[in-house]
């Protein structure tokens, strides 16, 4: 029975925190079971390897540019960047053709590197999106506290997060516990997404958006209403 009602506070504290993070510009979620349903998805295989301006992609309509040291790549460069590792269905939908499954392991296909403004002045990885957009999703690789992910409207910052707004232990693991499928919602339109590092890269791969907030999963919404009907039956107790 204990089990049970810790499982019930929890719900509450899911749904009593979703209320305060709406008061916010950016809600962020790092975790496995990758990106929504009903969202658009690139998973980057259509971009040249290394540097330049690439695009539009053909899966989206995004443009990316890469400034030296940020590239396009496939697998890892000791000191330099690291490959993301798929776990726990992170790959659904990201497969080649789009829409099948990327395997999990690590990821073979081709991802982003930001480079290191610390190596390089003025690296940056910059995603081009069409239209306002108030969700983006992407597979975060090797979590670190300096990365930066920044979302614009136009020349306007809307809002930024680092590692640390993704996981407790942002310390850079390379292997299956380093990487996240990150989901980033927004209360105020976005069109350009910028990701740059002030020590070792930022890798990221499977990028997903959408103009509008996802609705959450069924399964997510039967928790929530668990939730808030076991704290319905505690007050109706309480006040009996």
């Amino acid at each position: 029975m204990s089990s049970f009602r810790n499982a019930l506070l929890a719900a509450v504290v899911m749904v009593v925190g979703a209320a305060g993070a709406a008061q916010a510009a950016l809600t962020v979620s790092g975790s496995v079971g990758g990106a929504p349903t009903g969202v658009t998805l690139d998973n980057l295989d259509w971009m040249p390897l290394g540097a330049g301006v690439s695009g539009p992609s053909p899966q989206s309509g995004i443009t990316v540019s890469l400034t030296p040291n940020a590239q396009a790549v496939q697998g890892s460069a000791s000191g330099l960047y690291a490959a993301p590792f798929l776990s726990g269905g992170n790959g659904t939908g990201f497969g080649n053709p789009i829409g099948t499954d990327q395997p999990n392991g690590t990821d073979t296909t081709t991802y982003i590197t930001s480079g290191s403004t610390g190596a390089t002045a003025g690296a940056v990885a910059e995603i081009l999106l069409p239209g306002l957009q108030k969700y983006f999703g992407l597979l975060w690789g090797s979590v670190d506290d300096y990365n930066t992910l920044s979302f614009y409207d136009g020349a306007t910052l809307v809002g930024s997060i680092t590692g640390s707004d993704v996981t407790a232990s942002p310390n850079g693991d390379q292997g299956v516990n380093g990487t996240l499928y990150v989901n980033i919602t927004s209360t105020v339109g976005f069109d350009r997404v910028v990701a740059t590092s002030s020590q070792f890269a930022f890798e990221f791969d499977n990028i997903a958006f959408n103009p509008t907030v996802p609705v959450p999963e069924p399964a997510s919404l039967g928790l929530l209403g668990l939730g808030l009907l076991g704290l319905g039956a505690a007050l109706r107790r309480r006040r009996g």
